[in-house]
């Protein structure tokens, strides 16, 4: 698997990932989030020209460039964290480690600073499996000023409709130090 920042003309497919990985929403009775749209090429390119665009390929492709992109990761700086505004893997290729992988990787970019993220609770795919690689949930005590304005702004959108938390994995989890 190859993982790097998408070209502009990748953007599109990114698109694609995030409505195919939408639709297992709908089987949950979350269809609004399934309906959602994914960000616009032109929030994309502002993440791409940043280096906090991350996309994954399965396989390498003619010349030893990477192939169609299968996942995507957007992270942005909050309060000295790598926060991850969103990391998506197409259905298809689901359960090989994908997401897990560009997490890592947005780690490593981001100066190897802690994470944070925001999910939902009650969805397999999402705050469980962020605790199984290393994320916990932040108490409300907790969370720092731009987690809270991010918090403030999921639930102007309506995400609050279902349980979600802010969660964190340290910087030192990856060497069993967290």
């Amino acid at each position: 698997m190859i993982i790097q920042v998408p070209s502009l003309d990748e953007l599109s497919a990114l698109c694609a990932i995030e409505r195919a990985a939408g639709e297992p929403f709908r089987g949950l009775g979350m269809a609004a989030i399934a309906d959602d749209e994914p960000p616009s090429i032109e929030q994309l390119t502002e993440f791409q020209r940043a280096g906090r665009a991350l996309a994954a390929y399965e396989e390498a492709g003619p010349g030893g460039e990477g192939g169609r992109p299968v996942g995507y990761l957007l992270w942005e700086p909050v309060d000295g964290c790598t926060h991850i505004e969103q990391v998506s893997v197409h259905p298809e290729y689901a359960h090989r480690g994908i997401g897990r992988a560009l997490i890592d990787r947005a780690m490593e970019d981001g100066g190897r600073a802690a994470l944070t993220l925001t999910t939902f609770t009650e969805v397999p795919w999402n705050a469980p499996y962020y605790a199984r690689i290393g994320f916990r949930t932040l108490p409300e005590a907790e969370l720092t000023p731009g987690l809270r304005t991010i918090r403030a702004h999921e639930a102007a959108l309506g995400l609050d409709r279902w349980p979600r938390v802010a969660m964190r994995r340290e910087a030192d989890w990856e060497r069993g130090e967290g």
